[in-house]
């Protein structure tokens, strides 16, 4: 794979008035919407201007919103860790569940989505061992308990698409539809669910030894797909995962006591659909930390993260590929 690395340049700092803007997307002008952790969803307007951006409250899930997914309607699609897969209509607020179980069991822990043009839903669950309050006992313990789920249109009812996945995370289609990328955090990898052709109802690794711990995922204009990298590469978590099931239990249940603080490390990388890494943008003493998403708005990189209170403008690397 050939790659661009430079580092990711700051611009600003967007304070949001809440905590943990855990997934960022834009809209058709270029406004920025996330949610947070009191379960509010948020759009921030000149996002270019940080000292200027203006915050609106556009509607209250009621539980823990992740990843977010704009319609061509102007709605909104969540993946929300305590509620479900959710629609909100941006205009009034309105939040209704479309699906909240699996097979029988509550969907906890949804983390990111895609919509295809056909209305099909697809969706990722990161754990059905731990809940998000509990996430590092999850990267610890290498549950596998992962999945990607589809939600056909007027279902109510999500079909099981992959398992075993190692924290399946960020999710984003390729150009043609033809493919889904998963990012795996516990594996640093994202994985190749095929969609049509030959192989249709496979998986393969598609980008795998990643620099850092994939999360969401965000498929631009440009046609690249960018992925936050929440954290840098842990070698004795490396370690650790080629342990028996027993001693990672026994380490996830040290890890979910112990008090937690992000290292000073913001990563993104930009990936085309062949699987080549085209920008891998690190910072190494970063002030805004536990990057969790990115996002191209009004001509710069907007960065969510699920620790900090706001979201943090960094300068658009050269689009030329």
């Amino acid at each position: 794979m050939q790659s661009r690395s430079t580092g990711l340049v700051p611009l600003g700092y967007v304070g949001i008035g809440g905590r943990g803007p855990e997934d960022v997307v834009t809209d058709e002008r270029g406004r920025v919407l996330t949610g947070v952790e009191d379960g509010r969803i948020l759009r921030l307007d000149g996002i270019a201007d940080p000292g200027r951006t203006r915050v609106q409250v556009l509607a209250e899930t009621g539980g823990r919103p992740l990843g977010l997914e704009l319609l061509p309607d102007g709605d909104l699609l969540v993946c929300d860790a305590r509620m479900g897969l959710l629609r909100c209509a941006t205009k009034d607020g309105t939040v209704r569940v479309l699906a909240d179980s699996v097979d029988g069991e509550p969907l906890r822990f949804c983390s990111n989505l895609v919509a295809l043009t056909d209305g099909t839903i697809c969706f990722t669950v990161s754990s059905r061992s731990h809940p998000l309050e509990q996430w590092i006992g999850d990267l610890v313990e290498h549950s596998g308990t992962g999945r990607l789920l589809r939600l056909a249109p007027g279902s109510e009812t999500p079909e099981v698409l992959l398992e075993g996945l190692q924290f399946a995370n960020g999710l984003a289609a390729s150009a043609d539809a033809s493919f889904l990328a998963v990012a795996e955090t516990g594996r640093r990898r994202l994985t190749r669910y095929w969609l049509t052709g030959p192989n249709a109802g496979t998986s393969e690794p598609f980008v795998e030894d990643l620099p850092g711990m994939p999360d969401n995922m965000w498929r631009g204009p440009d046609g690249l797909m960018w992925v936050a990298l929440a954290g840098p590469r842990v070698a004795p978590l490396d370690v650790l995962h080629r342990m028996g099931p027993g001693a990672r239990r026994t380490a996830a249940r040290i890890a979910v006591r112990a008090p937690f603080r992000p290292q000073g490390f913001a990563g993104v990388v930009a990936v085309d659909d062949t699987g080549r890494i085209v920008h891998d943008l690190t910072r190494r003493r970063s002030g805004f930390r536990m990057v969790t998403s990115a996002c191209v708005a009004d001509g710069r990189l907007v960065l969510g993260s699920l620790w900090e209170r706001g979201v943090a403008v960094c300068e658009l690397p050269d689009v030329a590929r």
